[in-house]
């Protein structure tokens, strides 16, 4: 306000000043001077740095010059010239520190009690939960009952009425397999695919095989192979996830039908929804295949062979506490002072990647 002040001040003084003083010939010289200064000026400095109280004294002078002379006098253009003026006039205008503060916070105690009832009563949406509210005589509207468990990250009613997709799996991840395909290009350009089992409950990792060609009876036999070496090692499962490829066929299906392993086809395009083994393809990629070059067929078998025993046997992994699959299965190791011991290397595919023990 007072800027604003100041400014239609000293536009009036100067315009008074322009009718009372008389133009004599020494003060044209010096503004044809000044303006050739300040054009040579022009010429040698790409960009100048204008001040507040610059931009005031400059916007102030231009109510004395004609419009159509500022792009000669002024060493602005006429826009700026005009976006200054209008940014001075706005702060007249600014209301902004008069401004009530808004809509007041909702009382801890409510919010405490809008997640009670959503706790103690699963069926209730956050209208029902606004209904229970005005009732008792506090009005809300339904909109910050809603922001209030979306923040606490309650989901909506229905969705409270069962485990969630995560709850599922990992209470059910021990009966769960998953599978897919992982493609690579070898030095030649020639495109594989390798058929990858993971057990949700160990995160081990089985190759089914390697093949250029992955048809429905290629795709068929080798979950007859998986089965037959999951059997083994008494290894029993409940449900398998796998994508919609059209290499999983109904031959496919029936060879996990017929042992009691119910077949869950995640959505189209929905990685996440066979989260662990998209997991288990991008740890493939990046710590293997992304840093060797294949030859053949043969050569990828016994690569993907080598580096999954490591993966199995000595490879720490977060969602197992960082224990290997190997170790989910037996238990962690009796805790020991590394000091008192001799580390031992052991190089992966030439030194790809490393393995370390203790020494005997």
């Amino acid at each position: 306000m007072f800027l604003s002040l100041v400014y239609r001040a000293t536009r009036r003084v100067l315009s008074s000043v322009a009718v009372l003083l008389r133009r004599e010939v020494s003060k044209d010289a010096e503004l044809l001077v000044l303006r050739h200064e300040n054009a040579v000026l022009r010429r040698q400095i790409v960009r100048v740095r204008y001040e507040q109280v610059d931009r005031f004294w400059f916007a102030a002078f231009s109510s004395l010059i004609p419009r159509r002379r500022w792009a000669e006098v002024f060493p602005v253009s006429p826009e700026t010239l005009l976006a200054w003026h209008r940014r001075l006039v706005a702060r007249k205008w600014d209301y902004s520190t008069r401004r009530r503060p808004g809509r007041p916070q909702t009382a801890a105690a409510v919010k405490k009690l809008v997640l009670t009832m959503a706790k103690d009563n699963p069926t209730w949406g956050h209208r029902r939960i606004q209904g229970e509210l005005v009732k008792l005589g506090h009005q809300i509207a339904s909109s910050t009952v809603w922001g209030i468990l979306h923040k606490a990250g309650v989901d909506p009613a229905p969705r409270r009425l069962g485990p969630t997709w995560m709850q599922f799996l990992t209470a059910q991840a021990h009966g769960i397999l998953a599978v897919d395909f992982v493609h690579v290009d070898t030095i030649g350009l020639k495109r594989l695919y390798a058929l990858i089992f993971i057990e949700h409950g160990t995160r081990r990792a089985h190759l089914a095989g390697v093949t250029a060609n992955p048809t429905g009876e290629w795709t068929t036999q080798a979950a007859r192979n998986t089965l037959m070496d999951l059997a083994e090692r008494d290894k029993r499962f409940k449900f398998l996830i796998r994508d919609r490829d059209t290499k999983f066929t109904d031959g496919f299906d029936a060879v996990f039908a017929d042992e009691g392993i119910r077949i869950l086809k995640s959505p189209p395009q929905a990685p996440r929804a066979n989260a662990i083994c998209e997991r288990v393809i991008g740890e493939l990629r990046r710590e293997l295949l992304d840093r060797i070059l294949l030859v053949n067929e043969e050569h990828l078998r016994r690569t993907l062979t080598t580096y999954l025993v490591h993966r199995n046997e000595a490879r720490p992994h977060r969602g197992l506490g960082q224990l290997t699959p190997a170790q989910a299965e037996t238990g962690p190791p009796a805790p020991v002072n590394l000091a008192d011991y001799r580390i031992r290397r052991k190089a992966i595919l030439g030194g790809l990647t490393h393995e370390y023990q203790i020494a005997a």
